[in-house]
């Protein structure tokens, strides 16, 4: 009995003891820093936003990419650029720019998606008055000024859209009433309503079976921005338009770019609300995204992302601006802003929004091997 009672006591104190020692507290386990798919998979879903009809996910395509667009991003291509080619400052004919062969392989993909619409865009600008192998660019001023040559141009740009059985034309004419080089003597002082001709001959011409678009611009007649004026009266242009690719990106210098207050300087509403103050409908507006990073240097967001991280922090977040930026981090100094899938959406929101058409980016080849802001881009537009 006695040893029976010893066992109990012996029992009981450790017992006592075990009850005296709280449980240690684990050791919470640390949350995982979210990856840039975990991030994006918050943005938008994985699977793709079926298309809606009337809006629009457009892509600039270059003569000089090398890569096919996955057309499933994107519901029309503008293929850059054709040129203009005069003799003496009269126009004689326009030509690809780049092997003839690029711009098949792009018009071949309206096999694979029957939908996709193709535009062929004119690159130009006013200080190229005579065309010559060394200053190619440009000619617009000369033959928009001329009846003849505005006819002739307009029915070349039939005959091709014909020929190789694509949708439309779209002119990126930089800038009507602006030469970039004062050497070259120019009329320029006509281009506005030469632009307004030169758009209602093309409509003429190309009647409602083809598109007509072009690039467009914050400002126009009566603003002076970097250094010249940029001459486009919207209003008597656009009864002859399908629609007008804003070109929010750009927008002013470089010191002037979104690394700075964004209230004092231009940005994407203030750049629709100049439009739509003139009487442009919103379903004619489409909101331009660039595919690179610019400010200090111009950067494309594929090289962006893969930048040194030890020597450039890259996702830095501007709230005002509400886009990204790179920074040196040996200086701190800010590089460039740029378009990341977190600032597509908020640009995409704001586009569904306001009524606006969709999005068109500058330019696909820019983009990460993953078409990161092609398909952000895209379900941005397509959301409902």
């Amino acid at each position: 009995m006695r040893k029976l009672l010893n066992v109990a006591l012996v029992l009981l104190a450790m017992t006592l003891a075990a009850c005296g020692e709280p449980e240690p507290t684990p050791e919470p386990e640390p949350t995982p820093t979210p990856d840039k798919e975990q991030e994006e998979s918050k943005l938008y879903p994985d699977e793709l936003y079926p298309a809606v009809d009337g809006r629009a996910v457009i892509s600039y395509v270059t003569y000089y990419g090398s890569s096919i667009p996955d057309v499933k991003y994107m519901t029309h291509i503008n293929y850059a650029f054709a040129e203009l080619v005069e003799e003496d400052g009269v126009y004689q004919s326009f030509k690809l720019q780049g092997k003839e062969s690029r711009f098949k392989q792009i018009v071949d993909l309206k096999k694979k998606k029957p939908s996709l619409k193709i535009l062929l865009s004119f690159t130009g600008g006013t200080s190229d008055d005579k065309y010559t192998p060394e200053n190619k660019f440009g000619g617009f001023s000369a033959m928009a000024k001329s009846d003849t040559d505005r006819k002739k141009f307009a029915q070349d740009c039939l005959d091709f859209c014909k020929k190789w059985g694509i949708d439309g034309i779209d002119i990126d004419w930089e800038f009507p009433g602006l030469s970039w080089d004062k050497s070259v003597a120019n009329d320029t002082s006509c281009d506005v309503e030469n632009y307004t001709l030169l758009m209602a001959q093309l409509r003429e011409t190309l009647g409602n079976d083809y598109l007509l678009t072009y690039a467009g611009y914050v400002f126009d007649v009566s603003t002076l921005d970097n250094g010249g004026q940029r001459y486009i009266d919207i209003r008597a242009v656009d009864p002859y338009v399908d629609w007008v690719n804003i070109m929010t990106y750009n927008m002013t210098s470089q010191a002037h770019s979104a690394l700075n207050n964004p209230k004092l300087w231009v940005d994407c509403k203030r750049a629709v609300k100049h439009y739509t103050e003139k009487g442009i409908a919103a379903s004619k507006l489409v909101l331009g995204v660039p595919f690179f990073g610019w400010g200090e240097v111009t950067w494309s967001y594929k090289s962006i992302i893969a930048k040194d991280k030890t020597k450039y922090k890259i996702d830095n977040w501007d709230s005002a601006s509400s886009v990204p930026y790179v920074t040196e981090i040996a200086t701190g100094e800010r590089l460039c802003a740029y378009d990341n899938p977190k600032s597509i959406v908020m640009k995409g929101d704001f586009a569904r929004g306001s009524g606006l058409k969709g999005m068109m980016s500058w330019q696909y080849d820019q983009d990460d091997a993953k078409l990161t802001l092609n398909k952000a881009m895209w379900q941005a537009t397509m959301k409902k």
